[in-house]
């Protein structure tokens, strides 16, 4: 696999297939010379040359030989979540998707925010869900997890690159709606200073994980603000591009 495409280290069925892209190694960019954009953005809604962005998405296609163009979402921070079967030239205003139907490719974009895939261990259901505080916090996780009508014990999640614990810094009130919904989140967040605390997005959605009974996840290691040269970071640069994380079946 290219170095730019991170996959899953998880027991998923075989013909699952998941992958995770980062910045670099594209033709359109250069890994020595990274600026707002290069090289390898996949978002058009954030002002970079729309040219690349589209030469880009049919480069993944073709370097990852998908069966079909991504559903390629409008994400709105919140918790709705589509099938994507039922899409195809739409832009669907949502945060997530699923599928039960073998090639339609679930795919979401973050740069920082966290994205998650999920799969059935049977290997014929997934959904990928974008999950920044706001988000998480209203339930696209649980909502992603309801849309594959599973077992919890049968559901596989991996947790892609997102920011990381040492440099996701929020208000006393964010860390307040996470409690309040679930009071073992007291234990995602460390006071940095006055009225401000450090966040563990991976922790967070771990616990929510754990509290609709889903305990077999996976990933969690990486830090998008903190690893420049892999990774897009709206935290750290505001004007960036998007990673993106996908997940089908055969």
């Amino acid at each position: 696999m290219a170095s730019h495409i991170i996959t899953p280290d998880w027991p998923a069925a075989s013909r699952i297939h998941a992958f995770s892209t980062t910045r670099n190694s594209t033709p359109n960019g250069s890994d020595e010379n990274i600026g707002n954009f290069d090289s390898f953005n996949l978002a058009l809604h954030v002002d970079d040359d729309a040219q690349k962005v589209k030469a880009n998405r049919q480069h993944l296609v073709e370097q990852l030989n998908l069966p079909r163009e991504p559903l390629w979402l409008n994400q709105v921070h919140g918790h709705r979540v589509v099938n994507a079967a039922q899409f195809s030239n739409t832009l669907p205003a949502a945060d997530a998707s699923f599928s039960d139907q073998p090639n339609h490719i679930c795919t979401v974009m973050s740069a920082d925010c966290l994205p998650l895939l999920f799969c059935n261990r049977k290997g014929n259901k997934v959904a990928a869900a974008h999950a920044g505080w706001r988000g998480l916090a209203d339930g696209v996780i649980e909502n992603t997890a309801a849309s594959l009508n599973e077992s919890p014990h049968r559901i596989l999640v991996w947790l892609g690159p997102a920011i990381g614990p040492q440099s996701f810094e929020v208000g006393e009130e964010v860390r307040d709606v996470f409690i309040k919904a679930l009071p073992a989140s007291v234990d995602a967040f460390v006071q940095n200073r006055s009225g401000h605390f450090l966040a563990d997005i991976y922790k967070l959605a771990r616990l929510r994980l754990k509290a609709i009974g889903i305990e077999t996840v996976y990933g969690g290691e990486y830090c998008t603000f903190s690893d420049t040269n892999q990774f897009y970071s709206y935290r750290r640069d505001a004007k960036t591009g998007r990673q993106a994380s996908l997940i089908f079946f055969e």
